[in-house]
């Protein structure tokens, strides 16, 4: 064997021993970290208390740099507080009642979605038709449920809260009147007594509307009736046009000259 044959075995020798001992170094290395994260979290488990304070810390931390590069509080539980459903979770009845309410008052079909939902249950637990206390809904409030009337009669579905305050006790005060559910849900017993008290569902809505002791309730509980009846005919699947929107008529001044591509109706 020549010199230079053992020159180059002994480096290609030395070179895996280097090679077999830096293995055995980071695989000791990863083992020890390995072992710190286990004792750990053994020792986070048998001291509650400073997994917890640890979790808090590092939840506040976040929580800061969020804050800091968005500029917004974060309020992860504002989402149980929204009224709004997604329409497409609701059964094919429901939604297309949803869909067609939405359309027809331009309101967005989530919060609608909700709306629909609660409404079919109370009104499986009421005993009305649910399509006759979203038409109730649609005629008092076209969906507003900050509405207010003359009277005093507020939100979805115009209860006069200083006569039924008592109905608004169980949900925390009168304030309750514009949380929609908590309005719909008093609305419909308001809705239910009445149609008891007249013994018929049209004395029932002119006693709701409180022209019970009024020879002429203003069309209201017509309104109501023809409401029912479109909104019967979409939840069976009918289609059931909506109206046109108003055509935007504006007053021009006398002597103003026509501007090129106005499409507005004036009347002079």
């Amino acid at each position: 064997m020549t010199a230079l044959t053992r020159i180059a075995q002994g480096l290609r020798t030395f070179a895996s021993d280097i090679a077999d001992g830096f293995f055995e170094i980071t695989h000791n290395g990863f083992a020890l970290v390995g072992l710190a994260v286990v004792f750990s979290i053994v020792g986070l488990s048998a001291r509650p208390d400073l997994r917890d304070a640890g979790e808090i810390k590092l939840r506040s931390w976040l929580q800061a740099r969020q804050i800091a590069a968005t500029g917004l509080q974060i309020e992860l539980d504002a989402i149980d507080r929204a009224t709004a459903a997604n329409p497409q979770d609701l059964p094919k009845q429901q939604a297309a009642v949803a869909y067609w309410l939405s359309k027809k008052y331009r309101v967005a079909p989530e919060p609608l979605s909700a709306l629909v939902a609660e409404a079919y249950e109370l009104g499986e637990r009421a005993k009305l038709d649910p399509t006759l206390i979203l038409a109730v809904m649609a005629i008092e409030s076209g969906f507003n449920p900050f509405a207010q009337s003359a009277v005093g009669a507020q939100g979805l579905m115009q209860v006069m809260t200083r006569v039924h305050s008592d109905k608004y006790e169980n949900f925390g005060g009168k304030l309750a009147a514009f949380d929609p559910v908590s309005n719909l849900r008093v609305g419909v017993k308001v809705l239910q007594e009445s149609i008891q008290r007249a013994g018929s569902l049209h004395e029932g809505l002119k006693f709701y509307v409180g022209a019970a002791n009024m020879g002429d309730d203003g069309g209201y509980a017509d309104k109501v009736m023809a409401e029912h009846s479109r909104l019967k005919q979409v939840a069976a699947g009918r289609a059931v046009p909506l109206p046109q929107p108003p055509v935007v008529r504006t007053v021009a001044p006398v002597n103003a000259e026509p501007r090129p591509g106005d499409d507005k109706v004036a009347v002079l």
